[in-house]
């Protein structure tokens, strides 16, 4: 199994990229890391590492130019048919590759997925499927971010693809399913809640009702579905409380003597929290919905961040993660098209 690396994406350049391909392949005898970008700096990161040899199982393809973060994406890839994000893509559809990791631009990832890979057949919109560290273990939102607008079908078509994800990936056989609202009654919410709401028990999915924001991180359901401008917020917003309660802890406790020693009476429950809601452990955010795997890393990723995301690019890729959601999308056609037709009438 072949995973490209956008080797160059993210906040700390070539560095992370390159430790973490070279620990997966520790991690994994059967992977081969497929390094996309500027064949000179990489290899000169290689050889900073003790690799001046490149290392069985791993190559490079040479992608000279990269993805400017202040342009608009779909330009950027369009004109930029050598930047490493688009090449990572390329080798995926040409099949040089069986899926692809970034930690660059992630807009310019989504871009460069569906025009180098398109979309499974039925899919009507791909997301980012974000996991979300809870108190009962994981949950995933989608959409985080890749669609600030959404009708009720992308909605359906997310809860089927999340659900599946999470099979393959968590190993939950039946995953529960929760529509993101302001109410746990189903009759509460804006038009696009109250039109989705109904037509979830017919797409097969556990769905369990709506949930409300306060649910998210107590992992009420193992599937949160909204919009990409909601779920983006909600992302944003439980990154910046868990920083300032971290550091609002830190404060108070320097302030009193005997807090000082409770913590450090403490420091093991500290670490065991710490490493849970760490999102270094999760795998990056997949990109569902496009033919072919693509995994969106953290543009803060560190090595270890860049390891686990690509171990579950290829557990995707040996799970048959994008045969399974197109499977169901065939299954589901009819069920969508009666649907979609039911929702064209309400309006």
């Amino acid at each position: 199994m072949k995973i490209a690396l956008d080797a160059l994406g993210g906040d700390f350049g070539a560095k992370p990229n390159v430790l973490g391909a070279l620990k997966a392949l520790k991690h994994n005898p059967q992977l081969e890391v497929v390094l996309v970008g500027d064949e000179g700096v990489l290899r000169q990161e290689l050889s900073a590492q003790g690799r001046p040899v490149l290392p069985k199982r791993l190559s490079i393809v040479h992608a000279p130019e990269t993805i400017n973060m202040d342009a608009e994406p779909a330009k950027e890839c369009r004109q930029k048919k050598n930047a490493s994000i688009v090449v990572c893509a390329n080798l995926v559809r040409t099949h040089q590759a069986d899926a692809f990791v970034s930690a660059g631009h992630s807009g310019a990832a989504m871009v460069a997925a569906l025009f180098g890979m398109g979309r499974i057949k039925g899919v009507l919109r791909p997301a980012i499927a974000t996991p979300m560290p809870t108190y009962r273990g994981v949950s995933l939102l989608l959409d985080g971010g890749a669609n600030a607008d959404c009708k009720p079908i992308h909605l359906l078509q997310f809860a089927v693809m999340g659900s599946t994800y999470m099979q393959k990936v968590f190993d939950i056989p039946a995953p529960s399913v929760g529509v993101l609202s302001i109410g746990e009654e189903e009759t509460k919410g804006n038009m696009l809640v109250k039109h989705t709401v109904p037509h979830m028990r017919k797409i097969g999915v556990n769905f369990r009702g709506t949930i409300e924001g306060r649910d998210v991180n107590t992992g009420e359901t193992d599937v949160i579905v909204c919009d990409g401008f909601v779920g983006n917020i909600v992302l944003k917003l439980a990154e910046g409380l868990a920083r300032t309660m971290i550091n609002l802890i830190k404060r108070e406790v320097k302030k009193r003597p005997l807090a000082m020693l409770g913590a450090l009476l403490s420091k093991g429950a500290f670490k065991a929290v710490k490493n849970h809601t760490n999102p270094d452990v999760y795998g990056g955010a997949p990109l569902v919905g496009v033919n072919g795997v693509a995994i969106i890393a953290h543009g803060r990723s560190n090595q270890t961040a860049i390891l686990h995301a690509i171990e579950t690019a290829a557990r995707l890729v040996e799970k048959d993660f994008i045969g399974d959601v197109g499977a169901k999308m065939a299954a589901l056609a009819p069920t969508f098209e009666q649907i979609e037709k039911s929702l064209h009438e309400e309006n």
